[in-house]
């Protein structure tokens, strides 16, 4: 039977990479000279990032999306903190959210089903696997989960026939 899963995933790889790329542009950027901005990769899937203003956060996050839009990183995986001012710097966290929560999990379950469509959908840990008697039927669920624009970035993967 044909089957594939539904995943959230993110390169972290290219993350660290896009943390290196807009710690040099804000490096050489002019209304950042002489100010202590940076931003920081902390345990796991957080990122932290300091200025000495809330104003300049809102700047260097938009430069740190424009490096993940250009090495293919979809920034809907990130999920942005409160902004915390302590001292004379502000900071704000960063988190990527990688995988599917079981609330969204469960959405998206409820929605394949309220399709009526002739699959069955399980959900094993972060992912779902969806399993159907033809490739159509797969192909539909999939058409039908990009129409419906999640708050995540969604993969397809593991496609088998």
């Amino acid at each position: 039977m044909p089957s594939f899963d539904i995943v959230s995933e993110v390169d972290v790889h290219e993350v660290n990479n896009a943390i290196e790329q807009a710690n040099r542009e804000i490096g050489t950027r002019f209304d950042f000279k002489g100010v202590d901005a940076t931003f920081s990769k902390v345990e796991g899937n957080e990122i932290r990032v300091c200025a000495e203003v809330d104003f300049q956060l809102k700047q260097m996050m938009e430069i740190f999306r424009s490096k993940l839009v250009k090495r293919d990183v979809d920034t809907k995986s990130l999920m942005e903190g409160e902004v915390s001012q302590v001292g004379k710097t502000a900071s704000l966290s960063v988190k990527i959210q990688q995988g599917i929560e079981s609330d969204l999990a469960k959405k998206l379950v409820k929605q394949i089903k309220e399709k009526k469509m002739k699959v069955q959908v399980s959900i094993q840990g972060e992912k779902l696997r969806v399993t159907g008697k033809k490739r159509d039927d797969l192909q539909n669920v999939m058409g039908l989960l990009r129409d419906l624009n999640p708050d995540i970035p969604l993969q397809f993967n593991n496609f088998r026939d």
